[in-house]
């Protein structure tokens, strides 16, 4: 990992880390903690009972996987209102936000009816990060990297689903307001095996100065393409 002589600003006390499937959030939001001694924050996909169940049969295990989930976020992130944490920085590897995403692309009918409600009651209170970094990537880079790291469960991912949940992803970040927002072409990027890859990128989160939406495209002209 380099050494990287940078300091997050003050007003940078949650950064969440977001994008589909595959695309390394948990990975980027390591390093950031590793580097800067923050608090993170990981999802608990693998203490949803029903998640293994959902990748065989998502019709029918789609409504318990999705409750499950929103349970399990609104309980982490209310617990983001405890002011003690933001003595330090917090960094988390999803948003709230992110329960709703998969809702809509697993859910349809009355299901997704009694999910919005729920989910509208739930949203109002969860605080609000200082800013997400969106790592978008394309479909086939998605695939690699979830086959990559082979976890059994995920190996029943269709690659209509990884397409649909990337469509969704892009289609809520294009109309993303809530706070400032870097969305960043993960595509090409290797944390591992090119470290500088992580400088650049997290030169670009430090930047003291988030508003609005900014791009951030690396400039990768050195490595090969292989996407």
């Amino acid at each position: 990992m380099p050494i990287i002589p940078l300091k997050i600003p003050e007003n940078l006390r949650y950064i969440a880390i977001e994008g589909v499937i595959g695309v390394g959030k948990t990975t980027l939001a390591n390093f950031i903690t590793q580097q800067f001694g923050a608090k993170m924050v990981l999802e608990q996909f693998e203490e949803n009972p029903f998640l293994e169940r959902f990748y065989g049969d998502r019709t029918r295990w789609g409504f318990h996987t999705q409750l499950n989930f929103l349970a399990s976020r609104f309980r982490q992130q209310k617990a983001l209102e405890n002011r003690d944490l933001f003595q330090q920085v917090v960094v988390s590897d999803y948003i709230f936000d992110k329960d709703r995403i998969f809702a809509h692309v697993n859910l349809n009918g009355d299901e997704l009816q009694l999910y919005e409600s729920l989910y509208g009651i739930m949203e109002q209170s969860v605080a609000v990060p200082d800013l997400v970094v969106y790592l978008q990537s394309t479909n086939e880079r998605l695939l690699h990297n979830i086959a990559l790291r082979g976890r059994s469960y995920e190996q029943a991912i269709e690659p209509a689903y990884i397409a649909a949940l990337n469509e969704a992803y892009n289609r809520y970040f294009y109309h993303f307001t809530k706070c400032p927002l870097l969305v960043v072409n993960a595509t090409r990027l290797d944390f591992v095996k090119y470290p500088h890859h992580l400088e650049e990128l997290i030169r670009q989160i430090v930047f003291e100065h988030h508003t609005g939406t900014r791009f951030f495209n690396p400039n990768l002209e050195a490595e090969p393409s292989l996407f």
